[in-house]
């Protein structure tokens, strides 16, 4: 059950990111995973290191070849340490989501003038990018051996697990509470305008460019935090485990699957894919000998079939797009009733 949450909830970040991204802006993002590894990488690189520096620990050692011990030492530290603990788990986070700003305006600046065809195969090739870097060059996070982590949590004893699903179903229920407030502000609307005839909003005086740079660069900062989770998560980094399929095209699978431009559509889409893997994950011994292919295969098969029955014959997706009011219905009454006395008053003056 733990385990169930701390996987529905980061996928759920992840794709809540591309929703704003995708469902709201139409900005078609196969380059996901950028903002995600991004995030991770960043896990990978700099608490250890922070940590290490500020108590002494492996001084003139190599980090990535001592990396075992290091960490180790560290982890120890944190967790005699709570405070220092979780002033680091955040301080990472808030790293993470600058470092996601960066590569969010890098993959969009060169990209963001460019059809929707050419500017998917340019962000899918920046993500692309991130991986053959971190897979390549050592220092960052170990090249192809990966690198392990400290543990933020440890001074939680027993309860790790406990403790890491309820920070991460936190942020992700903070995540989902921005989101739906931003989609309901004077910028939701536009974003939506954006999506259906960038001409027209254009034409009314909106900066159509900048602000689909500003929402990759915000949707890459939730990206990776995601990524900086699931690293934590994990408790190493590896890059070839940052690779498309799982954080770019599961994602889109989820946001087409549960709705697009519906936030809890998106939930619902995250709930039954994570449903369905881990139902497939728990029963694929037994459903070895009835399946005339190797049981690794069948949650992308069942997948990809519920996929093509939901665009044959709900292309909406389960919960379909609503309109979404900037106020809620009692205060767009109070305020028409408001107006309604004022104009009364002044036919009767």
């Amino acid at each position: 059950m733990r385990d169930f949450a701390i996987f529905f909830a980061i996928y759920l970040i992840v794709s809540l990111s591309l929703n704003l991204e995708y469902g709201y802006t139409g900005i078609p993002n196969f380059g996901k995973v950028l903002a995600v590894a991004g995030g991770a990488f960043t896990v990978g690189f700099f608490p250890g290191r922070i940590i290490a520096w500020l108590f002494g620990i492996g001084p003139g050692l190599d980090y990535v070849a001592e990396n075992m011990a290091i960490v180790g030492e560290v982890s120890r530290v944190l967790a005699n340490n709570p405070a220092v603990a979780l002033a680091l788990f955040f301080a990472t986070l808030g790293i993470a989501g600058v470092i996601g700003a960066v590569l969010g305006f890098i993959a969009s600046y060169p990209a963001i003038r460019l059809r929707e065809d050419y500017l998917s195969i340019t962000l899918l090739a920046m993500g692309e990018a991130i991986q053959v870097i971190g897979y390549n060059y050592t220092p960052i996070i170990g090249g192809t051996l990966g690198i392990s982590v400290p543990d933020p949590f440890g001074w939680t004893g027993g309860l790790r697990y406990v403790a890491v699903a309820l920070f991460v179903v936190g942020i992700c229920l903070v995540v989902l509470y921005y989101l739906e407030r931003l989609v309901r502000t004077p910028l939701g609307r536009m974003l939506r305008a954006i999506r259906d005839n960038e001409d027209v909003a254009e034409s009314l005086g909106k900066d159509v460019t900048h602000i689909r740079m500003k929402t990759i660069v915000i949707a890459s900062v939730i990206g990776s935090i995601a990524g900086a989770l699931d690293a934590f998560k994990s408790g190493g980094v590896i890059s070839m485990s940052y690779h498309r399929l799982s954080w770019t095209f599961w994602p889109w699978v989820i946001v087409i699957l549960g709705g697009a431009a519906n936030n809890m559509g998106v939930v619902v889409g995250t709930f039954v894919f994570v449903t369905l893997r881990r139902l497939i994950d728990y029963f694929k011994e037994y459903l070895a000998p009835f399946v005339p292919f190797s049981v690794v295969w069948l949650d992308y098969l069942v997948l990809g079939i519920m996929l093509i029955l939901i665009q044959m014959y709900r292309p909406e997706g389960i919960l379909r797009e609503k309109p979404t009011s900037t106020l809620s219905h009692k205060k767009l009454e109070k305020f028409v009733n408001v107006k309604r006395a004022i104009s009364s008053s002044k036919r009767e003056n």
